[in-house]
């Protein structure tokens, strides 16, 4: 089924608390929000929702597909009451959203943060900025780490799973790679990574004001998350290369730097080790900070 971005958009300004009365919730009103009876430990105000015992929350579409157990479009449909349509014929169409569907989530996130901490090193505050707008997450039958990948409306569109013991990967079903994971500042220059661990590591060597600029994953070394990501984004006016330091890192940046748009700057930054994870169990050996 197909939902314009305009019904999208509307399904995600809902009033949660609307919504929840609609389906004949208990809710108990705190100041300005209201906490579901049934889950006591989540926050509803307007079209936000806020889970504190697991420090993630979202909107509309994300909370019915987490609570109700709907797919993408079904959520669309319950928020909307509008049944969506065939996909236009004139157009392409990319994976079903219908065919996408989040994890379900384990009841916190205690072994993901401790794999992002204590196996890869990674900052406690820059793995918390994460796992707090939902972006990573601990998923519930083998409690491997979630990375979300959402579009420019905040939409769930791709998710990655890691295993936090072994070396287990995979690209979550109906997953959409033109929006991995990724962080949308307001500046001007995009930082593009191999993989969303490089890319918490570099934030955790750079953390200075890290969160005005924009920084990508394209898991892998494939063209289409960067591609779209531009095209979103006209305001990005330099690009950093930030792939691995190996054959296959150096090759895919000189293909990806002659696939950007004409009038961007492109710089290759090549982390001192193999990779920016690498980088970073390395941090206290490289006394004069250059990376």
């Amino acid at each position: 089924m197909y939902y314009t971005q305009e019904q999208i958009d509307r399904a995600n300004q809902a009033d949660l608390v609307s919504f929840l009365q609609s389906q004949g919730e208990q809710l108990i009103r705190a100041g300005q929000e209201y906490r579901w009876k049934r889950h006591d430990s989540l926050t509803v105000r307007g079209n936000k929702w806020y889970r504190h015992s697991q420090s993630k929350g979202g909107g509309p579409v994300d909370f019915v597909m987490e609570f109700f157990g709907k797919s993408f479009t079904e959520a669309v449909e319950v928020l909307t009451g509008e049944k969506g349509a065939a996909p236009p014929q004139d157009r392409p169409t990319p994976a079903p959203l219908s065919d996408f569907r989040l994890p379900p989530r384990s009841t916190d996130n205690r072994i993901a943060r401790n794999y992002l901490t204590a196996a890869r090193r990674i900052d406690e505050d820059v793995t918390g900025f994460f796992f707090s707008t939902g972006d990573i997450y601990e998923e519930a039958a083998h409690h491997n780490a979630v990375f979300v990948g959402r579009d420019e409306s905040g939409i769930p569109r791709y998710a990655h799973q890691r295993g936090t013991a072994g070396s287990f990967r995979l690209d979550v079903k109906g997953s959409d790679k033109a929006f991995n994971f990724c962080y949308r500042g307001e500046g001007e220059r995009l930082f593009v990574f191999e993989a969303p661990i490089d890319l918490l590591s570099f934030l955790c060597l750079f953390k200075k004001d890290w969160q005005k600029q924009s920084y990508l994953a394209l898991g892998g070394v494939g063209e289409k998350a960067l591609l779209r990501f531009l095209s979103d984004r006209p305001n990005i006016k330099t690009v950093f290369l930030c792939l691995d330091s190996d054959e296959a890192g150096n090759d895919a940046c000189s293909r990806l730097a002659e696939l950007v748009p004409e009038g961007l700057t492109v710089h290759r930054l090549i982390p001192l080790f193999k990779d920016w994870n690498e980088v970073l169990q390395h941090r206290a050996e490289i006394t004069d900070g250059k990376y």
